[in-house]
């Protein structure tokens, strides 16, 4: 995972558990509340990229987010929905936050980061 091997702030050993019922987990050990990590709250993610498969934009709006160190990110393809279809179009790549705000494309680090803040 190529977002784990750059991330000086998940320097942390990432070790995959296995439950009884045979669930995968993955722990992530040695994070502190100093390190600038952000842990999933409760409820799902905090943030959501809107996106197409196969969409260049979207794969480099991916890497910008990992440049900020975005978390609690969730991944949603529109090409199968007609509603977000129509919503969103061609204005994907989209990022939205928990509280309805959404960043269009284009966006660089900066941007990410004050529309964050």
């Amino acid at each position: 995972m190529p977002i784990l091997k750059t991330s000086n702030v998940l320097t942390a050993m990432i070790a995959k558990l296995r439950v009884s019922d045979g669930a995968l987990f993955y722990a992530v050990a040695g994070a502190s509340l100093e390190c600038g990590a952000t842990f999933p709250k409760a409820g799902g993610p905090v943030f959501t990229l809107f996106q197409r498969d196969d969409c260049h934009l979207c794969d480099q709006a991916l890497a910008v987010l990992a440049q900020a160190r975005v978390a609690d990110l969730d991944s949603v393809f529109i090409d199968e929905d007609t509603a977000l279809e129509a919503r969103y179009g061609l204005r994907v790549p989209v990022l939205r936050d928990a509280q309805g705000r959404e960043l269009d494309w284009p966006f660089d680090v900066a941007a990410v980061d004050a529309w964050i803040r």
